[in-house]
């Protein structure tokens, strides 16, 4: 499985702020860390904070908080923000092949999907923090 660009800076920027929330971040503080572009990471922060996990502050020294609740936001919350993990992306994925083996490996793939989802759904931001040593376990 791998996920979009967008979904990938959406979970770097909310991992990011979520760190320490009180601190302010501006888009070019978040994209050098991660060597990312910082126009298509000023995207993800508007798409971030229509959701309701980022409040932007504007002006001088301006830049974005993290605001959603890290025990409570998963990463499956996150993606879904970005892209739908398993919806008709498993049709089509297999193509060609004898008769019967296309639906079977096709219905595998959408389990996998399906486990996937159940994973990124069970893990908070504040689990994730944690594992990373970011914060007090």
């Amino acid at each position: 499985m791998r996920l979009q660009k967008s979904t990938q800076f959406g979970l770097y920027a909310v991992l990011e702020l979520a760190r320490n929330p009180e601190r302010q971040l501006s888009v070019l503080d978040i994209a050098n860390l991660y060597g990312i572009s910082s126009h298509h990471l000023a995207k993800v922060l508007r798409d971030l904070g229509r959701a309701g996990l980022v409040d932007a502050v504007r002006g001088a020294g301006g830049g974005y908080t993290f605001s959603g609740n890290a025990r409570r936001t998963t990463l499956m919350d996150i993606i879904n923000i970005f892209e739908d993990i398993g919806s008709d992306e498993t049709v089509g994925r297999v193509q060609g092949g004898y008769e019967g083996v296309q639906p079977a490996l096709q219905l595998v793939l959408g389990e996998i999907d399906d486990i996937a989802k159940a994973t990124f759904g069970s893990i908070t931001i504040e689990t994730l923090l944690k594992t990373m040593g970011w914060r007090k376990k």
